[in-house]
């Protein structure tokens, strides 16, 4: 199937771009990588007059630390995010989801924030993101307004952006000493595929007796959007880490959850491995926050 006609659009600022959004409306659609947007556009799904590409911005591809806070444009491809040092050393279970994602060739073209903007209940990167507590930059005209990413999504490719804002930037606290994060997908086939669940925990362990103090647990593909497991953070927070705890809170995110039944696994199985995915991902987050 052909691509519809459009209008391209290559501005060379974020004030450009935003412009650009402004002036046509929900005739227009931001173009990062593509990966979304084409396959759309393709299946006759969207049809914009006009498409405003964002390569030639360079400010929406950083990666850097200021202070305690990692800032990442955008429009930093997957592959950026999964090999660098900077996400290495602040942010690994963010790196793991990046590794994670698609195939090498998706990867050099797909873009954090389009992973995020096409709010997909089964996209590998928010569940690290939420774990880290993210916030998402939206700008426009108007100025810049800073949304909590668990705010952020609204329902299956449903978000509280508006059309004449764009996403341009993902902030957190970079993860300190006595902090670590974990993140696994599992999908009927190792890439280029759908997950079937996934899902990322974060602690922080108390420096005077080391309980945890901080617990963070996030699923995708268990609901119509990424999802905490409010229940089982519960379980975790003051509690010595163990095999015994991680099995218990593992538990209690089945209850945090309403997974589906499709063609890649049943409801029942997807809730036995939500058990399975958080018990694992605590364990590598307490290996990371351990000395």
């Amino acid at each position: 199937m052909l691509i519809p006609t459009f209008e391209y659009e290559e501005p060379k600022s974020v004030a450009e771009a935003c412009g650009l959004l402004a002036e046509f409306g929900q005739e227009a659609r931001p173009l990062a990588g593509g990966t979304d947007l084409m396959v759309n556009m393709k299946k006759g799904i969207l049809s914009p007059k006009h498409v405003v590409s964002l390569a030639r911005i360079e400010t929406l591809k950083k990666v850097e630390v200021r202070g305690s806070t990692l800032k990442i444009g955008a429009g930093a491809t997957v592959a950026d995010l999964g090999m660098s040092q900077q996400i290495k050393d602040n942010a690994p279970a963010l790196g793991s989801g990046a590794r994670a994602l698609g195939s090498p060739l998706i990867r050099n073209l797909a873009t954090i924030g389009g992973n995020i903007s096409s709010a997909r209940p089964a996209a590998d990167l928010p569940p690290s993101l939420l774990v880290y507590g993210a916030r998402v930059v939206l700008s426009s005209t108007q100025g810049d307004r800073t949304v909590a990413l668990k705010e952020f999504f609204q329902g299956p490719g449903q978000t509280l952006m508006r059309p004449d804002e764009l996403l341009t930037e993902i902030e957190f606290e970079a993860a300190g000493p006595g902090a670590g994060a974990g993140y696994i997908n599992l999908g009927i086939r190792k890439v280029q595929d759908i997950n079937v669940i996934n899902g990322a925990s974060f602690i922080a362990l108390d420096p005077k007796d080391g309980s945890i103090e901080k617990a963070r647990i996030a699923l995708g593909a268990v609901a119509p959007t990424p999802v905490r497991a409010h229940n089982a953070e519960k379980v975790l927070l003051g509690e010595k880490p163990s095999a015994d705890l991680f099995a218990r809170a593992g538990q209690a995110a089945r209850d945090d959850c309403s997974p589906i039944t499709d063609f890649r696994g049943g409801a029942a199985y997807r809730q036995d491995m939500v058990a399975v995915v958080v018990r694992r991902t605590l364990e590598t987050a307490l290996k990371q926050a351990q000395p």
